[in-house]
Order: C-alpha cells, then structure tokens, then sequence
C-alpha cells in the first residue's frame, strides 16, 4: 500500500531550473509523484515532465547563455506586455504544442490568476502550453492569456506555491518546493539582466543566433539599462513580482503547510540568471536528496490503509 504524493511546484523565475533537480532526485528515489501542481516556471516544468518532455527542455536550458537570453526577448509595442513570449516556447518540444492537460499520465494543475478578480484559478484541462503561458504570464512583461472568457495572468500573484491544489486533487502526502527561501539579501541591482550582443558574426553564429535590427537593440538596452546606480525597469518589475509573491507564500503556507518543504540553496542565484540552469539543477537535486530518508520514513508511516501505488488516480483518472 502506498500513498499517493502531490509535488507543488512554486514560482521563482530563473530559479525555477532548480525543479528539475527535484524531480530527478525524487524519481531516483522510487518516490514518483502522483498528482502535480505548479505555478509560474513551477508549471512549465511540471507540464514537461509529465509530457515526458523534460529531457528537451533541460537540455536547451542548459545551452542558454547571455547571448542566447537575449534573443528570447521579442519586444513588442501597444501590446498588453513589452513581451510577446512568442520565441519562449521555443524552449518546449514541438510535440507538446498540440497536448491537451487530460492527456497527461498524472493529475495536473496549472495555477494562474483572474486578471478581473484576482482569483486563483486551477487549469485542469484544455491546451497544456496554453495553461502554461497564463501561468506564467508575469505583468507588464508578457500579455495575459485569455480562457473561457477571462483573461489570466500569473499564478505567483493568487498561489506561489500551490499545495492546497496537491491537496484537493487528493494526495495523502504534499511535498512542496519553495524556491525563494533565501530570497532577500542581496540588492535589486543583483537581478539586472545584461542583454549581451555578438562580438562578431562568428559568435553569433555560435550562438546560433543572429544580429539583432538596431531598434530592437536599442529599446532592450533601454529596458534593461540602469540609470545613475538605480535599477533598470525590468528589475525592479521583476523584483516587485518577487517580494509579492513571497509574502503571499509566507501566508499561504503557514495557514496550509505542506508535509515536507524543500528549499534548494539558490541565494546566490539571480531572479533572472536563467544561464545559471547548471548551478539551479544541481541545487534541486541536493536539496531533495537530503530529504529522502524523511521521505520514506513517512510514505511508510502512511502506507497502511491507502490506496495502492498505481491502482487508482484521483478524480477517478486511472
């Protein structure tokens, strides 16, 4: 008899890889998750993962560099976000594009926010990179997604990191990973992104990327660019998502404790270091296998009485 786990996901921005460790650690534990909820980047990698696509995506995260960074970002004017976040799904496999949630081997929830309301929402079916993009549609930065006639946002804003979804969907045992647990300390300015540009077509084409148009250039640097000692725009967007969303899991959490809390050691690790997906990686994985004795100690303490592994889903999904 085993008891089915729930893995929440949290947000963290660039931090996010860290998940990814995880899930490695926790699979080479015989400790697979039955349910998974995820919020922000908590999401994108959950939806790899049971997409049975996270291999891809590990590895072009892995690839990233400054230069490469730099091409994700296709700026856009009179929009609802300077992002389009077109070229970020470039980051997932083809085949996903056409997934549906209810495809998925194990219960997903997708969390985002009602733009209108503010309410949490929990994505359970329809298009998985459609869910995907609402959850991780941060404000200002890239355009909300719009659903079932609501239009939505970020996830981080209603349930950083979603273990009451875990919950709900009927896991004996929650595990949730909180990205942010050395959050602060460091000054707004750490989390400037450098928006590096080719030294010459040939790193560019190591970069497998090309020269970017000079008004494109200019409006990134505008952007990203710090001004007398002060933060740029998108720092301090970023970093203002960070502090909310961190006071909101404080909250969230404390009222709706999960069983077990992993918190990878990414203090040194910039909100928006996406190039440092080794270091994330690796943090994860160690974070995760110190708990594992912990782990087992209470998957056995709970094993009488429940449900055997692999005998039933939740909501009645087999």
């Amino acid at each position: 008899m085993r008891p089915l786990i729930g893995l929440a996901l949290g947000s963290g921005v660039a931090r996010g890889w860290a998940h990814i460790g995880v899930l490695r650690a926790l699979g080479q534990a015989g400790l697979k998750p039955d349910i998974i909820a995820g919020t922000s980047i908590g999401a994108l990698i959950g939806g790899a993962y049971l997409s049975g696509h996270l291999p891809y995506l590990e590895a072009w995260a892995l690839r990233l560099n400054r230069i490469r960074l730099s091409r994700l970002f296709d700026f856009q004017l009179g929009g609802s976000g300077v992002i389009a976040g077109r070229r970020v799904l470039q980051a997932l496999n083809p085949e996903m594009l056409g997934l549906g949630i209810e495809d998925l081997p194990a219960p997903f929830v997708c969390v985002a926010t009602d733009l209108a309301s503010g309410h949490e929402v929990w994505l359970r079916s329809g298009n998985l990179v459609e869910a995907l993009r609402a959850s991780y549609a941060v404000p200002g930065l890239f355009p909300p997604v719009k659903r079932d006639g609501r239009w939505l946002i970020d996830g981080a804003l209603a349930n950083p990191v979603p273990v009451s979804a875990c919950r709900a969907m009927g896991a004996h045992i929650t595990i949730a990973v909180n990205l942010n647990g050395e959050a602060f300390g460091e000054s707004p300015a750490d989390d400037e992104l450098e928006v590096a540009e080719p030294n010459g077509d040939a790193e560019a084409e190591a970069a497998g990327a090309e020269p970017l148009p000079a008004s494109r250039m200019q409006l990134l640097r505008q952007f990203f660019r710090r001004s007398g000692g002060e933060p740029s725009v998108f720092a301090v967007m970023a970093r203002s998502l960070h502090i909310v969303q961190d006071r909101i899991a404080r909250s969230r959490l404390a009222g709706d404790p999960p069983d077990v809390m992993i918190f990878p050691r990414l203090g040194d690790i910039g909100i928006l270091e996406f190039h440092r997906a080794e270091e994330s990686i690796a943090a994860g994985e160690a974070a995760t296998r110190a708990l594992v004795p912990r782990l087992r100690q209470l998957v056995q303490r709970l094993g009488n009485g429940n449900t055997p592994w692999g005998q039933r889903r939740p909501n009645g999904r087999s």
